[in-house]
């Protein structure tokens, strides 16, 4: 990775990068000098197009840097590396997501209507980080183009993910684990007084 650069990174699966997100991805780049963009390698045929695509872009071929697959300790680990996870649209990341976050390294969303492209948003707001959910492109752009330069602010957000990280409800199994008992219990009981299905609402409790 070079030195001093700023490190944007996504490891989702390269059938998740459209060419409507790499576009955005490129003019993030051109906007933040210096930066690269870190991806995972599924097939070495994924390096080789979407750097000839960034050449077509403007964008200097090695500032994509590719990285394999590797276990999931090291894969966690490698996070340290990069400074922001910039997400794709429409499909989101999912267990990647929740892979950075874990990892310390924030995670920026552009949220969609589907169940797939909202995924990180639910991530986002059940760790209390709703700053890095955006609603358009424009505002998805401008926010990673504004966390790449303004060190300070950046930094305050991977300081709350941090404190968030074991006080919020993303990464409360047990928690989970009771509400989704309470709300199994709440169907059975629906069940066995021969109601119709209903939404099914659970009092969210932070802590067990």
């Amino acid at each position: 990775m070079p030195k001093e650069s700023f490190v944007f990174c996504c490891f989702n699966n390269n059938f998740k990068i459209t060419p409507h997100t790499f576009e955005g991805w490129m003019r993030i780049l051109k906007s933040v000098e210096g930066s690269v963009l870190w991806l995972l390698e599924d097939n070495p045929l994924v390096g080789i197009y979407l750097r000839k695509e960034a050449l077509n872009k403007g964008i200097h071929p090695n500032r994509l840097v590719f990285a394999k697959r590797i276990m999931l300790s090291e894969h966690l680990a490698r996070h340290r590396a990069a400074d922001l996870f910039i997400d794709t649209l429409p499909y989101n990341a999912h267990t990647t997501a929740s892979d950075a976050l874990w990892a310390g390294l924030p995670v920026l969303t552009l949220i969609g209507e589907s169940f797939a492209s909202r995924v990180a948003a639910s991530l986002l707001n059940a760790i209390e980080l709703p700053e890095l959910i955006t609603t358009t492109q424009v505002q998805y752009e401008a926010t990673a183009i504004e966390l790449a330069t303004n060190p300070v602010k950046l930094k305050a957000i991977k300081d709350k993910l941090a404190r968030n990280k074991l006080t919020t409800a993303l990464f409360n199994t047990p928690c989970f684990t009771k509400h989704i008992e309470a709300a199994y219990s709440k169907m059975y009981e629906r069940y066995q007084a021969d109601l119709p299905p209903d939404h099914i609402y659970i009092e969210p409790r932070s802590k067990v």
